[in-house]
């Protein structure tokens, strides 16, 4: 079967979904996902957390967008969906550099002693403190609100979300791009490419010119809570260098060993000898030991070299939109990047700075 709208977009994480939501009310869109759910990768295994001074400055520029979505989301949900957690950048002697680095251009960030950390966090080894930075505005993000919330504003309006749906060839013709999958031949003048891990495999399908994306594992276990500590006040605390973080969540203290290492985009799982060493890591800032995993998980990130979100009309393909190269940022900047997608696909003024369009051009890498 034949199935046409006005806009395709491949890829059901929160970058697709949320776009097709902000383009859906002006123009008929649909969305192909691969699984058999969509927000299946790595926005069901994100870390939920919303960091102002997070990323570079064309990411805290995004950032400071979508908090403002994310605080008063309107159609998307019937409250906020940020609620108050923290962030808190632990330096050793040896990570004030790197802590010195991360201050650069940040706001709201309170400079605490080795005492007032241990307060916060009493877990914490106070004799391994050179540092702390604390932002206290950082807040947890409901991300399944977020992505149910995008996705019902599809279906209201008379979008897809269509399901175990891999783009197996892709063509343009006449104007048209035809997607064909195992479910039926999908159509649109307007192709969105928000396929975060295989974003360059759909690219070269297109025959459109890839942008050096390169997926990463991050990888993260789930601990009983410490014995004898309340953990759901503490906030997200980390190494000042990324090493490793924690974080509370459902009871139980999420850490990952922060890793970053480069992967085929594929169904991740965790590595468990990098697992082990990120918790012995972590171990070491600690005086509470790991006595076991209740569970663990990977996710991708994908990244170009820059560090910067891929996101515009493609240079070298008429009506290709990339919508890739988040890294750990998607789920925060999907806000600003769902709704200046729409701008675009719709032919609206964006309201993101000039400055920020710049950085996010596809064309920065011809």
């Amino acid at each position: 079967m034949r199935h046409t709208s006005d806009v395709l977009v491949i890829g059901g994480g929160i970058a697709g979904i949320g776009s097709a939501a902000q383009i859906s009310s002006e123009a008929s869109a649909t969305v192909l996902e691969t699984m058999s759910a969509f927000g299946y990768h790595s926005t069901g295994r994100s870390a939920a957390i919303f960091i102002r001074n997070y990323g570079n400055a064309t990411l805290r520029a995004l950032n400071a967008v979508s908090e403002t979505v994310l605080l008063e989301p309107g159609d998307i949900s019937d409250h906020s969906l940020l609620s108050p957690r923290g962030v808190m950048l632990v330096a050793t002697e040896s990570e004030t550099e790197a802590l010195d680095h991360y201050l650069e251009g940040s706001v709201g960030i309170e400079s605490l002693s080795a005492d007032q950390a241990v307060e916060l966090v009493p877990i914490l080894r106070k004799e391994m403190i050179a540092a702390v930075a604390y932002e206290p505005r950082a807040q947890d993000i409901d991300v399944d609100r977020l992505l149910q919330g995008y996705a019902r504003i599809v279906k209201h309006n008379g979008g897809q979300i269509v399901t175990n749906a891999p783009a197996q060839k892709i063509s343009r013709s006449n104007g048209v791009w035809q997607v064909e999958t195992p479910v039926g031949i999908y159509e649109a003048k307007i192709l969105i490419n928000a396929a975060g891990g295989w974003a360059d495999e759909v690219a070269a399908m297109a025959q459109v010119n890839k942008v050096g994306l390169v997926p990463k594992r991050r990888s993260a276990a789930l601990l009983p809570a410490p014995d004898g500590h309340d953990i759901m006040k503490w906030p997200l605390f980390a190494s000042a260098s990324e090493q490793w973080y924690a974080k509370p969540e459902g009871g139980k203290l999420m850490v990952s060993p922060a890793d970053e290492d480069p992967v085929e985009p594929h169904d991740v799982f965790v590595d468990d000898m990098v697992l082990a060493e990120g918790l012995y890591r972590y171990e070491q800032a600690v005086n509470a030991p790991v006595t076991r995993v209740d569970k663990s998980w990977a996710g991708l990130r994908s990244f170009v070299k820059d560090q910067t979100p891929v996101v515009g009309f493609a240079p070298d393909a008429e009506d290709f939109i990339w919508v890739a190269g988040q890294g750990g940022y998607g789920i925060q900047t999907a806000p600003a990047l769902s709704e200046y997608v729409a701008d675009i696909c719709l032919g609206r003024s964006p309201q993101l700075p000039e400055e920020t369009i710049k950085a996010l051009d596809p064309g920065r890498f011809r």
